[in-house]
C-alpha cells in the first residue's frame, strides 16, 4: 500500500515537531531515518509506520521513496541530504519537500527544475521558517511595486537553535556572507553591511547574513539585487568584522567535524515553554530605479513551531495535487498570503526611512 507522506529525519529536533504536527493533522506519515533505535522508538510513540535507511546507496533510497506520494526532508545539513533524496524522488516520480535554508543547496534544487517538470515531480524546498515568512513578504512587496530592482529583508528574534540548525550554520562558516547582485549570488565578508531597522518597536542594528532568500527571493520576485539582515548586539558587529580573516580556518574539515560533534553534545533546541514565548519580527523593503519604495513588517510565532506548521501544510497541499511540477518557492507555490493562514502571523504595510552603514 502506498504511503501518503514519508518524513525523513523525523527524529531530529525539528523533524520530531514536524512528525507530531503531521500526526495531529491526520496525515499518517511514515517516519524515516538512518538511526534504527530512534526512529523505531518514535514510531511506537506516534503509532506510525517507519523505515530505516541511510542516503549512501541511491538504489536503496529510491526503493524507499517510490512507495510514498511525497517526501518531506527534515534532515540537515541539506548540503548532504537534499541531492540524494531529490535524485531518488525524480527517478521514482515522488514529490519532494524540505525545510532547507542553505543557499547552495537551494540553488542546486532550482537547477533541477526542468528535470522535475519532465518527471512530473514537484520540488518544494525551504518550506519552514527558512524561508516561508520572508519569501511571502518578498512576494507581497513585489506585488505592491512590480518595478522593484532591490529587495531587503531583516529578521529579529533568531535566538534559539536546534542541533541541525547549528550544524548548517557551521557548514556556512566557510562562506559567512552572501548577497545577490545583478541576478548573481556573490560571496561577501561577515557583517558586510550594517543597517538600522525599525521592526515596530524602535530601531535595531542588523547585519547582512547568508539567508535562504538570497536564493529563493530571486525566483519568487525576479528582483536581481537581494540582501538579508539579522539583528545582532552592537558589540558583535566589530567582532564579526575582526574575525573575517578566520574564514578559511572555519572551512577546514577537522574544524567542521569537531564543531558539529560539539553541536550534537551541547545543543538541544528550545523547550516547549520557550517556544511558546518566542516571537520573531521581520521587515522588508523593495525599491526601484526611479526611487520608489514600499515596506512592510511581519510578526510570527516561534521559528520551530512555525516551521512544523508550514511544512506540514505544504505537504498536505502537495498531496492534494495543488502544486504544479517543477521547482517552486513557498510564495510561488502557494501565493504571498500563504503565511497569513497560520495563527500568530501578522503583516502590516509601513512607510519608514532606514539608514545604511558600510
Amino acid at each position: 500500500m502506498e504511503d501518503e507522506l514519508l518524513v525523513y529525519g523525523s527524529y531530529g529536533y525539528t523533524g520530531a515537531l514536524v512528525a507530531r504536527t503531521a500526526v495531529d493533522e491526520g496525515l499518517s506519515p511514515t517516519l524515516a531515518g538512518r538511526d534504527a533505535e530512534r526512529v523505531e522508538e518514535q514510531a511506537m510513540e506516534l503509532d506510525c509506520d517507519h523505515r530505516v535507511f541511510s542516503l549512501a546507496h541511491p538504489e536503496v533510497v529510491e526503493k524507499h521513496v517510490e512507495d510514498a506520494a511525497a517526501v518531506l526532508n527534515c534532515a540537515g545539513p541539506f548540503s548532504n541530504t537534499a541531492d540524494p533524496l531529490i535524485s531518488a524522488c525524480l527517478r521514482a516520480g515522488t514529490d519532494y519537500l524540505d525545510i532547507n535554508g542553505e543557499i547552495d543547496a537551494l540553488e542546486a534544487t532550482a537547477e533541477r527544475d526542468r528535470d522535475a517538470e519532465r518527471a512530473d515531480v514537484s520540488l518544494l524546498p525551504s518550506m519552514g521558517f527558512d524561508t516561508v515568512p520572508t519569501d511571502c513578504l518578498a512576494g507581497h512587496l513585489e506585488g505592491r511595486l512590480p518595478s522593484a530592482t532591490r529587495l531587503m529583508l531583516a529578521i529579529d528574534g533568531l535566538g534559539t537553535f536546534s542541533p541541525g540548525t547549528v550544524k548548517s550554520i557551521i557548514e556556512g562558516l566557510a562562506r559567512p556572507g552572501a548577497v545577490r547582485a545583478d541576478g548573481e549570488i556573490r560571496a561577501v565578508p561577515a557583517a558586510w553591511k550594517t543597517r538600522r531597522v525599525d521592526f515596530g518597536r524602535g530601531t535595531k542594528t542588523a547585519v547582512t547574513i547568508p539567508w535562504g532568500d538570497v536564493s529563493t527571493g530571486y525566483y519568487t520576485t525576479g528582483i536581481p539585487n537581494i540582501e538579508v539582515y539579522a539583528t545582532v548586539p552592537e558589540y558583535a558587529v566589530g567582532v564579526m568584522k575582526r574575525t573575517r580573516a578566520l574564514t578559511p580556518l572555519f572551512g577546514a574539515k577537522p574544524v567542521q567535524r569537531a564543531a558539529k560533534r560539539a553541536a550534537d553534545a551541547v545543543v538541544s533546541g528550545p523547550t516547549a515553554e520557550r517556544r511558546a514565548r518566542s516571537v520573531t519580527r521581520i521587515w522588508g523593503r523593495v525599491e526601484d530605479d526611479e526611487g520608489r519604495h514600499v515596506a512592510a513588517r511581519m510578526r510570527t510565532p516561534d521559528t520551530y513551531e512555525l516551521t512544523a506548521r508550514t511544512a506540514v501544510e505544504a505537504a498536505r497541499r502537495t498531496l492534494a495535487g495543488e502544486v504544479d511540477p517543477g521547482f517552486q518557492t513557498p510564495a510561488s507555490a502557494f501565493g504571498p498570503d500563504f503565511v497569513l493562514d497560520f495563527d500568530g502571523v501578522e503583516r502590516e504595510d509601513v512607510a519608514e526611512k532606514t539608514t545604511v552603514r558600510s
